[in-house]
């Protein structure tokens, strides 16, 4: 099984990956016991039924929150992740275009709904971030993983961070995280578009998605 394992899927064509699953579920998903074997949702998948939080703290069913509209839905691991950061702010620059498609753009990470607060403020994002504290909803859609022990000392410790912390197969805690991914979503909430990169360092770029957007919309 390779380690780094790119996904691109548009309309029919896809490329999944497989995955040993652990024991934390939701909906039929699983936590991979590392990036690489993460097994996420699929072009002509329907999105799960999971509830999200927004940044006013309400949860709610994310289709109500979606509210039957196109959407570009993007994962990301938080606002103190500088690769997240910079993709943020790609995607912030290209929103007009996406909302001249007919596309709302929204984004979701692990960060509390304060921190999401922050982020907003400080990168001036015109868009929406939704609260998965809890890798709830990465994990339903076969995106969450854990951590290694290092990467989640050192991130406990420099980024401050204070997820919880979930048990692996062997029984240890570990940061859950999820690989960063973008899913192009009709209004029936049907995936079109997805691009799923376990390597964080590696986002999609700006005008490939702007491309599938426009393909989808033909």
């Amino acid at each position: 099984m390779k380690k780094t394992i790119i996904i691109i899927s548009l309309m029919l064509c896809s490329f999944s990956i497989s995955a040993n699953a652990s024991q934390s579920k939701i909906e039929g998903k699983h936590i991979a016991e590392s990036a690489g074997l993460v097994a996420p949702l699929l072009v002509g998948q329907q999105l799960p039924a999971v509830d999200v939080t927004t940044i006013q703290g309400d949860i709610l069913p994310l289709t109500k929150f979606l509210n039957n509209q196109p959407t570009i839905l993007f994962f990301y691991r938080g606002g103190w992740c500088p690769f997240c950061n910079v993709q943020m702010g790609q995607l912030q620059a290209i929103e007009h275009k996406l909302k001249a498609l007919g596309f709302q753009l929204v984004g979701i990470s692990t960060d509390s709904v304060s921190d999401l607060q922050k982020s907003i403020t400080k990168a001036k994002l015109s868009y929406k971030l939704l609260s998965d504290y809890n890798s709830q909803v990465s994990q339903a859609f076969g995106l969450a993983f854990y951590s290694s022990a290092e990467v989640t000392s050192r991130y406990l410790a420099k980024m401050k961070l204070q997820n919880p912390l979930q048990k692996n197969a062997a029984g240890e805690p570990r940061l859950v995280l999820p690989a960063p991914a973008i899913y192009v979503i009709d209004s029936q909430g049907l995936v079109h578009f997805q691009y799923v990169n376990p390597n964080y360092k590696v986002r999609l770029a700006p005008e490939l998605l702007l491309h599938a957007a426009q393909l989808v919309k033909q």
